[in-house]
C-alpha cells in the first residue's frame, strides 16, 4: 500500500495525535480552520482545510479505500433500525477469522464515513461501514466513496419518513447499497448482498441488486439461545442472523459465533443494563423510530423482574405528517402489552394513551424516584435529543 503521509485521521483538533491527518471543516458552531495551528502543534503530519475540505476528504478516502484492495474486504450495511447493533455483531463475528475495523460511534454519514475509512489499518482483513441516511441520494454518495464488496440491509421501516414520503421511498434509498455492488474491481470475493426473507420491500431490494442476493431466514433457535441474556428480542435475533449469514461466507462457523457472543456488549445507550438503588434500568435511548420502539417494547415486556415493568417513552423525530399516528401506534402497543406503568415524555408522547404524561423531561426528573421501587425494571426509549438518560442521574 502506498504511503499517504499520515496515520489516522480526525476532524476534531482535540483528538489529533502525532502523524495524523487533520481535516479542518467549517461547521455551524465552529470553523475547524481556526484550529489548524493547534493541530500542527500536536503533531499533525498533514492538514486539509479551506472551502473544498469536504470534497478533498471524500476523494482522499476513496483513494485510500482503493489502496486497501484486495487485502481488505469492505462490508457496508444500512437499514431503518438495528444498524449499529448489526455492525457490532458483524465486527464480532468477522473478528473470528481476521482483523476487523468498523465504524465507531455515529460516524456513518458523509463526514464520518470518510474518516472511518482513513482510520482503517492497512492490515485489516475487513472494514465494516455503517451507512446512515435521512435524505434521498445519501446512500449512493457513501457507496461511491466506499465501493463495498458486499452489503447488508437490516430492514425497511418508517425512520425519517418525513424526507422519503413512503416506505417505498425508504426502500429505494436503502437499496442503493445493493445497486452499488459490482462496481468495485479487484475484490477477493464475488460481490453479494444480504437481506431478510421477511423484509417488507424484498421485491424492490431484489430488483436493485445486480449480483447475488442472499435471502436469510431470521428466525433461528440456535441464535436465539446464543443471544439469551446478552441481547434479548426477536429483532436482535434477526440482526444477528443477518450478520452471521454474511460472516459465514468468509468462513465463520456457528461454534465461533456462539463463543464470540458470550462477551458481546453494545456501545453507548443501546440496551445498556444498569442497576441503581435496587432498580434495573435498560437505557436504549440512543435513538428511536416506530419499528425500533415496538421491537424494544416486546423484548422489554418479555424480560422478567421482581417488581413492575416501567416504560418511559419519549418523542421520535423526523416522522413527517404521520408523526402523531406513529406515536399513537407505539403507545397503543405498550398498553396492549399490559406494561403496568407507561410514561410518555414530549410534545407528541404526552398526547398518547399512557399512565403518566409529561410535555418535558424536567418535571418527571423531580418525581421519578417516587414512581419506581426496588425490583422494578425500567426501559428508557426515545430519540437521543430527548435525553432520557438523564433520569439515571436524578
Amino acid at each position: 500500500m502506498r504511503d499517504f503521509g499520515f496515520k489516522g485521521a480526525t476532524f476534531d483538533s482535540r483528538l489529533v495525535k502525532p502523524g495524523m491527518l487533520y481535516v479542518a471543516l467549517k461547521g455551524e458552531r465552529a470553523d475547524g480552520n481556526d484550529y489548524i495551528p493547534q493541530a500542527l502543534e500536536k503533531g499533525a503530519s498533514k492538514v486539509i482545510g479551506g472551502d473544498n475540505a469536504l470534497a478533498e476528504l471524500q476523494n482522499l478516502a476513496r483513494e485510500y479505500r482503493r489502496a486497501l484492495r484486495p487485502g481488505t474486504t469492505v462490508v457496508a450495511l444500512t437499514g431503518s433500525a438495528g444498524k449499529t447493533t448489526t455492525k457490532e455483531l458483524l465486527k464480532t463475528f468477522l473478528s473470528c477469522v481476521g482483523k476487523t475495523y468498523a465504524t465507531e460511534g455515529n460516524y456513518n454519514n458523509h463526514l464520518g464515513l470518510p474518516i472511518t475509512i482513513l482510520n482503517c489499518p492497512e492490515d485489516a482483513a475487513f472494514l465494516v461501514l455503517e451507512m446512515g441516511s435521512n435524505h434521498p441520494g445519501e446512500i449512493a454518495a457513501l457507496c461511491d466513496i466506499a465501493e463495498p464488496d458486499c452489503s447488508l440491509v437490516t430492514n425497511v421501516g418508517t425512520a425519517h419518513m418525513e424526507f422519503f414520503g413512503s416506505q417505498d421511498g425508504i426502500a429505494e434509498e436503502k437499496g442503493r447499497i445493493f445497486a452499488a455492488l459490482g462496481a468495485a474491481h479487484g475484490s477477493r470475493v464475488p460481490p453479494f448482498g444480504v437481506v431478510s426473507r421477511e423484509n417488507v420491500r424484498l421485491e424492490k431490494l431484489r430488483a436493485m441488486c445486480p449480483v447475488e442476493l442472499v435471502e436469510v431466514d431470521v428466525a433461528s433457535e440456535w441464535m436465539a439461545e446464543a443471544l439469551a441474556g446478552v441481547l434479548p428480542g426477536a429483532h436482535n435475533v434477526s440482526n444477528a442472523c443477518l450478520a452471521f449469514a454474511l460472516a459465514q461466507r468468509f468462513g465463520v462457523t456457528r461454534e465461533q459465533a456462539v463463543s464470540a457472543l458470550k462477551n458481546f456488549a453494545l456501545p453507548g445507550a443501546r440496551w445498556k443494563v444498569t442497576e441503581k438503588n435496587g432498580v434495573t434500568y435498560i437505557d436504549d435511548s440512543y435513538n428511536a423510530n416506530p419499528d425500533s420502539m415496538i421491537a424494544a417494547l416486546d423484548a422489554f415486556a418479555a424480560t422478567p423482574c421482581d417488581g413492575k415493568h416501567v416504560a418511559v417513552l419519549g418523542d421520535m423525530f423526523e416522522l413527517g405528517p404521520r408523526a402523531e399516528e406513529f406515536h399513537k401506534k407505539v403507545f397503543d402497543h405498550a398498553m396492549k402489552l399490559g406494561i403496568p406503568l407507561v410514561i410518555g415524555v414530549g410534545e407528541q408522547s404526552s398526547k398518547c394513551l399512557c399512565h403518566l404524561a409529561y410535555k418535558t423531561l424536567a418535571p418527571l426528573k423531580k418525581k421519578f424516584r417516587l414512581d419506581v421501587s426496588s425490583g422494578d425494571l425500567v426501559l428508557l426509549k426515545a430519540s437521543h435529543s430527548m435525553r432520557l438518560g438523564e433520569l439515571l442521574e436524578s
